[in-house]
């Protein structure tokens, strides 16, 4: 078949590589000039399998009311007179029960799991390089009723297959010694060994060159406008290129991938996708004193940030990413936010980046209201989703790929998810290939 990819994201690219891997002839459309040039552009890098806790869990709510107001909170909802903020605030409420809250953290440890390995075995395969580094996560805490209440999390994700341990704040400095500065306020940790981190827009570029070669055709600086319907399927997309020239492609098979801008183009086709922007912000440091600089790449729940560490030709560097501001399709940096990230991070590694030459960023993440992402068949035919993934787009992005292109094919996928148009398997059961 030939198979229109919409997004030249880290969904869009991964979707690409495996439907050619199944045969396909695949076009991958984008309007920005690179690959990954958005919401992956600079994220925080991990493949987080252990960073399964859906932001809406029992303890959101009273959060959520501390958190108001404040300019810094790692999540802030700024509420706008739009009505698809607060149908999706409510259906985040919904979430927040325990229940809910067991069962989406089952869905994101199944997917991120067998997301990880699928990138391992790509990573065998293919020899791609993307600043990786396969040392851990270790979540900290210096927080005693946060680190506690990390813990029944955390045993449900061991239970799962996601071996993330529990550790003393002893033995957390020992894997970690730029932790030993804030020895004294750490509370405890978790680590999981198998975690890694990674550069994803590196990974994305790398990964689009691979799929080039094998005839994957990439349409960049090629805006898409609208997606037509006829019959059921979709019929056509409509785009414009770089000089404005209007074109319609079409395909025998779609797959949207485009983040937070999917439910805008998929509202007109009546497919109404629980997806809202989620800003999330980075800075990149270069390193300043690589003894107080951390090694292992770390999770601060407390604070909402992630910290990985990058060294390749473009020097040693700190990536510090995290909190969440849903705002619309806003874009602009906010300063007071910003600030605060090299706040906490100068306080946890003193000296250890040079704040002189902090690289500011910011994307839209698209968040479902449970953190599970969208991914298979849509009420058209020939229209397939893979898109919500919230702050796990790298996490999931080898599992979520490979996943759609079987969708697509025709075949079961591998993994026990709950897909989109699709029956769920037995439960503990990965699907027949």
């Amino acid at each position: 078949m030939r198979v229109i990819v919409l997004g030249a994201g880290l969904l869009g690219t991964t979707s690409a590589y495996y439907l050619q891997k199944l045969g396909h002839e695949v076009t991958v459309i984008d309007r920005q000039g690179t690959p990954a040039a958005e919401t992956s552009f600079a994220n925080g890098g991990q493949i987080s399998v252990s960073h399964a806790e859906p932001w809406a869990n029992p303890g959101a709510p009273l959060k959520l009311l501390q958190w108001l107001g404040k300019e810094d909170a790692p999540l802030l909802f700024r509420l706008r007179a739009d009505v698809r903020q607060w149908l999706w605030g409510l259906s985040f409420l919904r979430e927040c029960t325990p229940a809910r809250t067991r069962h989406n953290i089952e869905q994101i440890v199944r997917l991120g799991t067998y997301s990880r390995g699928n990138l391992q075995e790509l990573r065998r395969d293919t020899g791609i390089a993307y600043d990786q580094r396969s040392q851990g996560i270790l979540h900290f805490y210096t927080n005693q009723k946060e680190f506690d209440a990390a813990l029944a999390p955390a045993e449900q994700m061991r239970q799962l297959g996601c071996e993330r341990r529990v550790i003393s704040a002893d033995e957390a400095v020992a894997l970690e010694p730029a932790l030993a500065h804030i020895r004294p306020q750490l509370a405890g940790a978790t680590y999981t060994a198998e975690d890694e981190s990674g550069d994803a827009n590196a990974f994305a570029r790398e990964l689009a060159k691979l799929a080039q070669a094998k005839g994957v055709q990439f349409l960049m600086s090629h805006t898409i406008t609208a997606l037509r319907e006829a019959g059921g399927r979709l019929d056509h997309i409509e785009v414009t290129d770089a000089t404005g020239r209007f074109q319609r492609i079409r395909g025998d098979a779609y797959v949207l991938a485009m983040g937070s801008f999917s439910p805008l183009l998929a509202a007109p086709l009546g497919i109404r996708l629980p997806i809202y922007p989620a800003k999330g912000y980075s800075v990149t440091l270069p390193v300043k004193d690589a003894s107080r600089a951390y090694e292992t790449s770390l999770t601060d729940d407390e604070f909402k940030l992630v910290f990985s560490r990058y060294t390749s030709a473009q020097g040693d560097r700190m990536r510090i990413a995290g909190t969440a501001e849903l705002n619309g399709y806003d874009r602009d940096l906010n300063q007071v936010r910003c600030e605060a990230i090299v706040r906490r991070v100068e306080a946890l590694f003193p000296g250890a980046g040079d704040t002189t030459q902090a690289q500011f960023w910011t994307g839209l993440r698209p968040a479902t209201p449970s953190n599970v992402p969208i991914i298979g068949k849509s009420k058209l035919s020939n229209l397939f989703l893979n898109t919500g993934h919230g702050t796990l787009g790298w996490t999931h992005a080898c599992g979520s790929g490979k996943s759609i292109a079987r969708i697509v094919s025709g075949l079961a996928p591998e993994v026990d998810f709950a897909f989109a148009g699709m029956p769920a398997p037995a439960a503990g059961r990965l699907m027949p290939a």
